[in-house]
């Protein structure tokens, strides 16, 4: 079945699959499967150059098990807050999570930045994120300072004087301003090579077409992350606004 549980046999195609180079989105289409499946699969049991179909097979028995264990202890869980449902609000922070670590992001400090986003309050105590992922204080406390000094989290102190961590909507913004003054960095590097390498010869000419290239999508990053920047600041719609 497309939403059920993967089977080690499916595992075993997976792990094939990615032996003959092809892309998570084939190998998904021949297992009849959503694309963010394979994909969750894949990063969370070793990546495309680790992956084991027994031990992610093993892994993942395990994985469940540990949440039966852990079910009776958990009669808070978040997930139940708006009459969501745990099970998906779980599969979507392994998504969400999935999809960090493809942008770079390191796997613990992806876990943290997916939980601290999917909360409403969008903040947590070291305590209350060592809980949610099951983890020591240690690794929250790596995380949280590698994100911290990436900018993507902020320290506050809440009424109780406990420390809270944050992620704050501009940080967005802030993120894409950065890529666009990196890329329009690129572009001005090529531009040197222009003139070392000699106007008019085929070097030149493929990095001068380099530099105009990212020139524009430079540009066009930062008008559009300045056109946008208060969409990270509209409010949720309350039924009297959404009724005429």
């Amino acid at each position: 079945m497309p939403g059920g549980r993967l089977t080690q046999q499916e595992r075993q195609q997976i792990a094939l699959g990615l032996a003959d180079g092809l892309a998570y989105a084939e190998i998904a289409r021949r297992l009849d499967r959503p694309t963010s499946t394979v994909t969750r699969e894949v990063m969370r049991n070793g990546g495309p150059g680790g992956y084991r179909a027994d031990l992610a097979h093993r892994a993942t028995e395990h994985r469940a098990h540990r949440r039966k264990q852990a079910a009776p202890r958990d009669p808070k869980a978040p997930a139940q807050t708006h009459g969501r449902d745990a099970e998906a609000v779980r599969a979507y922070e392994e998504t969400f999570t999935t999809v960090l670590m493809q942008a770079g992001t390191p796997k613990m400090m992806a876990r943290v930045l997916s939980c601290l986003y999917i909360t409403d309050a969008g903040s947590l105590t070291a305590t209350e994120l060592v809980e949610r992922l099951q983890v020591s204080p240690a690794s929250i406390s790596k995380a949280i300072a590698f994100l911290e000094g990436q900018g993507l989290v902020r320290r506050e102190r809440d009424e109780r004087r406990r420390e809270r961590y944050v992620v704050d909507n501009d940080v967005w913004y802030q993120s894409m301003m950065a890529s666009a003054r990196g890329t329009a960095q690129l572009a001005e590097t090529a531009r040197q090579g222009v003139g070392i390498l000699g106007p008019g010869t085929l070097a030149a000419t493929r990095l001068e077409n380099i530099a105009r290239f990212v020139d524009f999508v430079s540009e066009s990053i930062a008008r559009a992350a300045e056109q946008a920047r208060e969409v990270l600041y509209t409010k949720p719609e309350t039924p009297s606004d959404s009724t005429t």
